[in-house]
């Protein structure tokens, strides 16, 4: 594993031998969060440096806030798996990935503290302005994987990052009653919610037909946009919150 100056100047270095070229040199243009899922971080540490995992990241965010680099920026680390995103396959060319030391749902979803919360904003801003990176595309690992991963989770605090200046987010719109669809529904109403899935960049399939696929992209919706409730049901709320933040894209605001 060859040393390397780190990027970001808050981070020290921690090369990982899994990495490669960028597809076509490509920069990158996406931020993706992930949490490390496993029960301590010094154990996700040493599986993403380990060259049999074939894993690893561009940053490491401990708990009490220390970041580590493993891979230069303008190498391609692999953290996102299979994964899409606005139909770009290759996430992992189009991404800077960061691992965030937290036990995950296998852990019971613990709370990220205040410090690490600080360390990942930090970062974000730091890697958002060398890269100018839009704000719509720092995303979750469950964004681009939906059903295969649930990663930072919905205790993740999207809401302090963007108050904070990082990502896309708008307030939740309240849990209420109303119309809803879930899977096996069909028809005009079910098309228009794919369609709205795919304008923001889930790969959603446009068929009309609310299949498991479908719900699994409006549960990582909601695991992002409207954590208090993931249960791939698209109510109001969720339908809401989702048209809500397309029309507060730049691109769409017209």
């Amino acid at each position: 594993m060859s040393a390397f100056t780190c990027d970001y100047s808050g981070a020290t270095a921690a090369p990982s031998p899994n990495f490669g070229e960028r597809a076509g040199g490509r920069s990158p243009d996406i931020i993706l969060l992930h949490y490390t899922g496993m029960a301590t971080a010094d154990g996700a540490l040493k599986w993403l440096r380990a060259p049999e995992s074939q894993v690893s990241c561009h940053y490491f965010v401990h708990e009490d806030g220390r970041v580590e680099q493993l891979v230069r920026e303008a190498d391609r680390a692999w953290h996102a798996g299979k994964s899409i995103w606005k139909g770009e396959a290759d996430i992992n060319s189009a991404s800077i990935g960061i691992e965030i030391a937290n036990a995950g749902h296998p852990g019971g979803l613990p709370d990220f503290p205040e410090m690490q919360v600080k360390a990942v904003v930090e970062l974000c801003l730091d890697c958002g302005r060398r890269w100018e990176i839009a704000p719509e595309r720092v995303l979750a690992h469950s964004d681009v994987a939906p059903i295969r991963k649930v990663d930072p989770g919905e205790k993740f605090p999207w809401g302090r990052l963007h108050a904070a200046g990082v990502g896309h987010w708008v307030t939740p719109s309240l849990i209420a009653g109303g119309r809803f669809f879930q899977r096996g529904d069909s028809g005009q109403p079910v098309e228009a919610l794919q369609t709205m899935l795919s304008l923001y960049g889930y790969g959603t399939e446009i068929n009309g037909f609310y299949s498991e696929k479908t719900e699994g992209d409006v549960a990582a919706f909601q695991r992002h946009f409207r954590p208090d409730r993931v249960d791939g049901i698209a109510d109001f709320s969720t339908i809401d919150t989702l048209h809500r933040l397309l029309s507060a894209l730049p691109r769409l605001a017209a």
